[in-house]
């Protein structure tokens, strides 16, 4: 789980510099299991058919708002998602792991510690190595309900 590995200061940095008023990201930080008002709720996880999980950290059912959503999205090895568009704006800092980024048919390659992004109405595809392991990525959504819309087809996983 990614909030083991950001210390409450770093989490509590990265919500300001994201602009979410600092009882959001209180809020966020003491307690990030919340019932669901608008959207899936904070800490849910879901997979697609072809093995991709999205875990959500930050919906607006915890932000109160739909300013962004923030989720940590875990692509199996030999991923392609096949070009696609978003309706807001994404942004991926890779954890583990290594992802092609391919953002209007120029690639770049991502490891951790890297950061890539994607504009609508860019057309984006992510990919993985078949040989290589599962790549982690916190990916953040700007505006908010995007990763509702990804998951929204998706299996939701049991609760741990």
């Amino acid at each position: 789980m990614i909030l083991n590995a950001i210390p409450p200061r770093r989490l509590l940095a990265f919500g300001l510099a994201l602009g979410l008023p600092l009882g959001a990201v209180a809020g966020f930080a003491a307690s990030r299991l919340a019932t669901a008002q608008d959207g899936p709720a904070a800490g849910a996880t879901f997979r697609s058919a072809s093995g991709t999980e999205i875990e959500l950290l930050l919906t607006g059912s915890n932000l109160g708002g739909d300013e962004v959503e923030v989720g940590v999205i875990t692509f199996p090895p030999g991923t392609n998602s096949g070009d696609h568009a978003h309706g807001a704006t994404e942004v991926f800092y890779v954890l583990e792991g290594e992802l092609e980024h391919i953002v209007d048919g120029v690639s770049e390659r991502l490891g951790p510690g890297d950061l890539g992004f994607v504009r609508p109405p860019s057309h984006v595809n992510h990919r993985t190595d078949p040989d290589g392991p599962a790549t982690r990525a916190l990916v953040l959504w700007a505006p908010g309900g995007e990763g509702g819309r990804i998951v929204s087809s998706w299996e939701r996983l049991p609760d741990d």
